[in-house]
């Protein structure tokens, strides 16, 4: 008899983490490895909010708290969200997970059964559809192709519906194209979500304050509160307040939902620790005038690494709304070889290539659901972006 579970053949490893930590060991080595890998800020965690973090270790905040997060969490959550976006929730219909990914594990264990089937927009965040699976769902995958700039027509969504179809994931802006939805596409997307009434919608807004060139975020329930009854609205520290280490995501949504995850959550992490609930009441209760120079140092980045791939032999690349990542087409080098007599057959023998040959570590189109791409992450220093396109350059000009 296995002592692993049937379920377990379902998923695999983030490729991702896969990737940083393949970077990580040749940067062991002593190889001169440039990683845009990581969904990761470079920036610090504001000082404000590490001084609480602090601070509430000082004030002795390191006991249990409830699972469904302190008071004060949950009404910093629900303040953050009729201010920023114009949802009007209460605390019950508050939940936090250690990370927005618990709370997507923690929303998918409590409803998605077999055979249930949950809209995945492709390109996708690689952990969606493997959480999916986890727990019997089937992934329904919609290709969002660079003609429609990364992201879902409201024909496609209706072409995707079935009377099995439980949940619709919505990413904007997107990991890892960083492609946003305007308020008018989400228009007419929630235009077709009011006549299925049987889809929930999950959407996950981590990226929402990285946007650039003037744009303006928009969540779903903002633009059709209609869909709040069966809409859970994702968010998190982790992105646009460098927290990723602290894990901390939350969401709102429908009373009974919320429980149920509340419960599932009282049975397995418990809680995200006290003292990162009391920083993240700093993050959402403080100021965010730090966001202005980070994102014009990402918006630099950003127009660098576009300008510079698109310059490379093969490589076209557009140019996103938000988050901090590209997501360059590489289907002009498919078929050549590398100096090293590498064919490169796929992007995924392209990003390999490019690690082992060029030291630049990237992640293959193919876990993202759409080839032949690649994801940079531009959250690293302008020197090592520009250091690592050039070698792009270079390696794409060597092939033959």
């Amino acid at each position: 008899m296995s002592l692993l579970a049937n379920r377990l053949s379902a998923i695999k490893p983030s490729p991702t983490i896969a990737v940083t930590t393949k970077a990580a060991e040749l940067k062991a080595q002593g190889l001169d490895v440039i990683g845009l890998g990581a969904g990761e800020p470079d920036f610090d965690t504001p000082d404000h909010i590490k001084e609480e973090g602090k601070a509430a270790i000082d004030r002795g905040e390191t006991k249990y708290t409830p699972p469904q997060g302190t008071p004060a969490l949950r009404k910093a959550i629900v303040a953050k969200f009729k201010r920023e976006n114009g949802l009007d929730y209460k605390p019950e219909q508050v939940t936090v997970g250690v990370g927005g990914k618990q709370v997507i594990f923690n929303a998918f264990l409590a409803t998605v059964q077999q055979g249930d089937e949950v809209i995945v927009p492709a390109p996708y965040w690689v952990s969606y559809p493997d959480i999916v699976m986890l727990f019997g769902g089937t992934p329904v995958y919609v290709t969002c192709g660079e003609n429609m700039r990364f992201k879902l027509s409201p024909e496609a969504l209706e072409g995707a519906i079935t009377p099995k179809t439980k949940w619709l994931v919505l990413n904007s802006p997107n990991n890892p194209t960083g492609a946003a939805y305007t308020r008018e596409e989400l228009r007419a997307l929630a235009d077709v979500l009011l006549k299925h009434p049987h889809v929930w919608i999950m959407t996950d807004d981590i990226y929402e304050h990285l946007t650039y060139d003037g744009f303006k975020f928009f969540t779903l329930c903002e633009v059709e509160p209609k869909l709040m009854d069966r809409t859970l609205t994702l968010n998190g520290v982790s992105k646009a307040y460098a927290m990723t280490g602290w894990r901390m995501g939350y969401a709102c949504g429908p009373v009974e939902l919320i429980k149920a995850m509340n419960m599932i959550q009282s049975q397995s992490a418990s809680h995200p620790t006290s003292i990162t609930q009391a920083a993240t009441v700093a993050a959402l209760n403080g100021p965010m005038d730090f966001l202005v120079p980070r994102n014009e140092a990402f918006k630099q980045r950003r127009d660098m690494v576009v300008k510079m791939l698109n310059e490379a032999k093969g490589i076209t690349c557009q140019t996103p709304e938000g988050a901090f990542y590209v997501y360059p087409s590489c289907a002009g080098v498919i078929g050549k070889t590398t100096p090293k007599g590498r064919k490169l057959a796929t992007d995924t023998d392209f990003v390999e290539a490019l690690l082992e040959e060029a030291l630049v570590a990237a992640v293959q189109g193919a876990a993202f659901g759409l080839s032949p791409y690649f994801r940079i992450s531009y959250a690293t220093s302008p020197e090592a972006l520009k250091k690592a396109c050039t070698r792009i350059q270079e390696f794409c000009a060597s092939l033959t």
